[in-house]
Order: C-alpha cells, then sequence, then structure tokens
C-alpha cells in the first residue's frame, strides 16, 4: 500500500464527476459507450442523472453498451452504489456536453469538442484548466479529500492523442469500453488529427495545453486543473484516460506534490490485456494505480457479467467510488449487491 492512502480511512470524502462530449465519439466502431454514436451526446448527461435522480432524464432509457445481443449497463450504476452505500456527496461538473444534465452542475465550459481527426478539438483549454482549478481550490474546503471521475465518450481515443502529441508511447496501450479494443481505429484518428494541425507526435511536449486543443477532449483539462487546484488529496476515478491528466498536471504544474494523488480503477481496466495503464503511467511520474474489483463473476445480472468479458470496464468513477467506499469500511460484497439491486429496479 501506497504511503497517502491509510491516511484517507474514516476521512470524508467528495466524489466529482466532470462530463464532456467530443464529436470523436461520432466515428463507428470507435467508443461502445451509447448504442449508437448519435446517442454518445447523452450518455454523461444520463451518467450524473442516474447518480442523482436514480433515472436518466435526458434519455428514455439508461446508457447501456450493446454487445451481441446483451447490455451492460452504465459503469454509473457501480458508482450509485458505492457511494449511496457510504454516504458519499456527489457533484457533477460540465467541462464541454452537448446534451446538459437535469440537475444542478459547476459550469466550467459549455462547447463540446469537435472530432479530434479535424486537429482542432477544442477551443478554450487555458480556460477551462483554470475554472478546474479554481472549482479545485474551492471544493477542498469542503472535504478531506477529492475523488474526480469522468464520463467521456470516445476519452480513451481522445487521451491517446493528447499523449502522443506529448510524446508519450500510448499506442495500443490505452483502454476501450469494448471486448474489441480498436486500438488501429485509434491510432489513424490521431494521426489524421496530428497530420491535419501540422504536428508530429512529441512536438508539444511541453505544451499540454495546445496538444488538448489539437487532438485532446475537454475533460482532460477540467480534470487536470481541479486535480492542480486542490489543496487535499486527489484520487482520480478512472482508466487510462486518467494517465493523459497526469500528463497534462506534470507539465502544467512543476512541483506537484505527486504524494497527494493517485489513480484508483477497476480490476476490468487493470487486468485489461487489451491496455497497459502501468506502462503509460510510468513514463509519466510516480503515483500509485489501485484497483478494485467488484467481483461479478458472482452477479445474477447477465450485462454485469459481461464486464467480466471485457465490456464497459470503467467509466462515471466507478473504480475510484468503490475504493473510496471501501476506505469507509463498506465490503465490496455490499457494492455488488446493491449494484445488482440497482440494475434490477432500472432495467426490469
Amino acid at each position: 500500500m501506497h504511503n497517502n492512502i491509510p491516511d484517507l480511512e474514516n476521512k470524508n470524502p467528495l466524489f466529482l464527476c466532470v462530463i464532456a462530449t467530443t464529436k470523436t465519439a461520432r466515428i463507428p466502431g470507435i467508443t461502445g459507450a451509447g448504442a449508437t454514436p448519435e446517442l454518445t451526446d447523452y450518455t454523461p448527461a444520463a451518467d450524473a442523472e442516474l447518480i442523482v435522480h436514480g433515472e436518466a432524464r435526458c434519455l428514455p432509457d439508461i446508457p447501456q453498451t450493446v454487445i451481441e445481443g446483451t447490455a451492460s449497463p452504465t459503469p454509473a450504476v457501480i458508482t450509485k452504489a458505492s457511494l449511496e452505500l457510504a454516504d458519499i456527496p456527489f457533484l457533477t461538473a460540465d467541462a464541454g456536453a452537448a446534451v446538459k444534465p437535469n440537475l444542478t452542475f459547476f459550469d466550467i465550459n459549455q462547447i463540446p469538442g469537435e472530432n479530434i481527426q479535424s486537429g482542432q478539438a477544442v477551443v478554450n483549454s487555458k480556460k477551462i484548466f483554470n475554472r478546474g482549478k479554481f472549482l479545485g481550490k474551492i471544493l477542498s474546503q469542503f472535504t478531506d479529500h477529492l475523488v474526480i471521475g469522468e464520463s467521456t465518450p470516445a476519452g480513451t481515443t481522445t487521451a491517446l492523442g493528447v499523449l502522443t502529441a506529448m510524446g508519450y508511447d500510448g499506442n495500443f496501450k490505452v483502454s476501450g469500453s469494448m471486448p474489441e479494443n480498436p486500438h488501429n481505429l485509434k491510432l489513424k484518428v490521431v494521426s489524421d488529427g496530428l497530420k491535419a494541425a501540422g504536428i508530429k507526435a512529441g512536438d508539444l511536449a511541453h505544451d499540454p495545453l495546445k496538444a488538448v486543443e489539437v487532438v485532446g477532449d475537454p475533460m482532460i483539462p477540467a480534470v487536470a486543473g481541479v486535480a492542480a487546484g486542490a489543496e487535499v488529496p486527489v484520487i482520480l476515478a478512472g482508466g487510462t484516460q486518467m494517465t493523459a491528466v497526469c500528463a497534462v498536471v506534470k507539465e502544467m504544474e512543476k512541483d506537484y506534490n505527486w504524494d497527494e494523488l493517485s489513480i484508483a480503477t477497476t480490476i476490468f481496466v487493470a487486468k485489461d490485456e487489451t491496455s497497459d495503464i502501468n506502462y503509460i503511467s510510468k513514463q509519466i511520474a510516480d503515483y500509485p494505480i489501485f484497483a478494485v474489483d467488484p467481483q461479478f463473476e458472482k452477479c445474477e445480472n447477465q450485462g454485469l457479467k459481461n464486464y467480466i468479458n471485457g465490456s464497459v470496464k470503467e467509466g462515471v468513477g466507478a473504480g475510484g467510488a468503490m475504493m473510496t467506499a471501501l476506505l469507509k469500511g463498506v465490503t465490496v460484497e455490499e457494492i455488488r449487491l446493491k449494484t445488482e439491486e440497482f440494475c434490477r429496479e432500472i432495467f426490469e
């Protein structure tokens, strides 16, 4: 166990979910975070609504990933179960979602990301970073530690874009929301974007916000800003997207205290043979990565069982929400049973 985590036991956490969309998610075959490419615009808002209201209000149905005829529920059900069991407050920040959620949220940025193939993905990354930083500072006054999740369809592709532009090797290493990880498609989309912007891999090693503007998404500078502004320990609740966030923080905050930061994800990302979060992270900084196993093999719900076969894996801060609940004394068994209960309530 890394030295900074036991300090967080029985402390009061706050969970912030940062939502954003990008037109990159409309590229057919690039993401499973929505029943169709067009519906990905609704996924982040519906995820936040599900956690707050127990139902999606911007959509008739809850976001699902449909693989071979079986729908897997959004990981928001895991987050909701974990936060409710541990009595952890949930807040939402809009970093650029095309569809705004029907709930109160912090407004970091209203403009969604474009398709990164254009080489012009995000319009105002510096402003987004600075507003995120301000929010991180403010939220720190109300909590002992900050847990930051995200819901951004196609976010692993945009993360790969930022990592590549900054000179990190993320090729065939970022995760994905489907059993078949479309690495070649992701690489082509990133390569198209860099070419369109006249930039080579590594050119933006010291200009992370430019990397975001060229081939990133608005969530990355928002979460990086919140983490940079936080004056309490931070858990980045997510998978390989959060490595791109760390790459931005490293360059923007030269004296950042990495002892105060960790990534918490699900076992489905940690054990994913089509990606390697540790390999990417080692290139960036020395922060611990924790993985929680909800033991979905014991589930009766087939959609949750699909997670074991590579569907969905992570999102909406599921791994970090579980981890934070465990720190507060909730058991994995309780989280799994509560998640199944939500699925029965919502889907049946």
